[in-house]
């Protein structure tokens, strides 16, 4: 585990190259360019930490919490700054891992949303991977069944994983598949069923009234499961990531994200605003196409990454 672990984290590394020449490149420049700390040092930081989709609200917060300890600490010099700096960001990204994950101590059912071309298939593909090799038994459910190609792909990530799929006839009633994979999941006793659903935010209405259908089956014919909705987002959209989750979570009850792309983006930094911006916890990262490229989401491991530093053993 603590190799998979490692490995990742170099994985993390080096997907994360591009948003690290981003933000960090611009932070060494001004911890070594300015002799003193005053409002123009300040300015420069709050400048690349919004242009590194960090955010407002984050920035805001990371910003105000290191005035805070330079004067508290009576720090002059300006590279001083930099470890108080990153360990801002780490607490903006803080959330606690034990009660996170709780549908992996349940029977549970995850439904899975995201407009298309974010990943959001290949992501349910990845999940099931993941659990399957947590020892649980996992059943798809191909309730997208609106793009013709949804279900054909995540047969073929069925298969890479293992694990059972049911579907229904492309352009059938997402709702009428979920109660299907319902069935299946009880008569197999399956651990995690994760209900892959459609997404389409330029019609909010008929998303709300789509899911609507879906959380009344699942209540009704599997109350006794967990219900963990999860939105995918696409890492490389920055913050357009952040008005698609929002609107999600105008609609469903969102429990947290996946994001995937971050090795193809400068915009890593949006791992940090949706997490401050939204209060919703980034709960796995994608950083590559292979099924083990999804993992789940530390906030150390991000930090360290992004900063290019060692992971400390454990």
């Amino acid at each position: 585990m603590a190799e998979e672990k490692k490995g990742f984290f170099k994985r993390l590394v080096s997907g994360l190259t591009k948003t690290r020449n981003n933000i960090v490149a611009g932070f060494d420049s001004i911890f070594s360019g300015y002799s003193s700390i005053d409002e123009d040092f300040y300015e420069e930081l709050e400048e690349i930490l919004i242009m590194g989709d960090i955010g407002i609200n984050a920035t805001t917060s990371i910003l105000d919490k290191l005035k805070q300890q330079v004067e508290e600490k009576h720090i002059r010099d300006p590279k001083e700054c930099k470890d108080l700096l990153i360990d801002s960001i780490r607490e903006q990204m803080y959330v606690d891992q034990e009660t996170q994950y709780e549908f992996e101590n349940r029977k549970s059912v995850i439904l899975v949303i995201g407009v298309n071309g974010v990943g959001k298939t290949t992501s349910v593909g990845k999940l099931a991977g993941l659990l399957k090799d947590q020892g649980k038994k996992v059943i798809l459910a191909a309730a997208d069944t609106f793009r013709a190609a949804a279900g054909e792909q995540l047969t073929e990530w069925a298969n890479r994983a293992g694990v059972e799929i049911i579907g229904g006839q492309s352009g059938a009633d997402p709702a009428s598949v979920v109660y299907d994979a319902v069935a299946a999941a009880k008569a197999r006793n399956a651990d995690v069923l994760i209900c892959d659903t459609a997404g389409r935010l330029h019609n909010k209405k008929n998303l709300m009234e789509e899911l609507r259908k879906i959380y009344r089956i699942l209540e009704r014919e599997y109350p006794q499961a967990y219900l963990e909705t999860l939105v995918v987002l696409d890492g490389t959209t920055g913050q357009n990531a952040l008005v698609q989750a929002r609107q999600f979570a105008e609609v469903a009850n969102v429990n947290g994200i996946i994001l995937t792309k971050l090795d193809g983006t400068a915009k890593g930094g949006i791992a940090v605003a949706i997490q401050s911006e939204l209060d919703i916890p980034v709960k796995y990262i994608g950083v590559g196409e292979k099924i083990d490229d999804l993992q789940k989401f530390d906030a150390d491991s991000f930090v360290n990454a992004l900063f290019n530093r060692e992971e400390s053993p454990e």
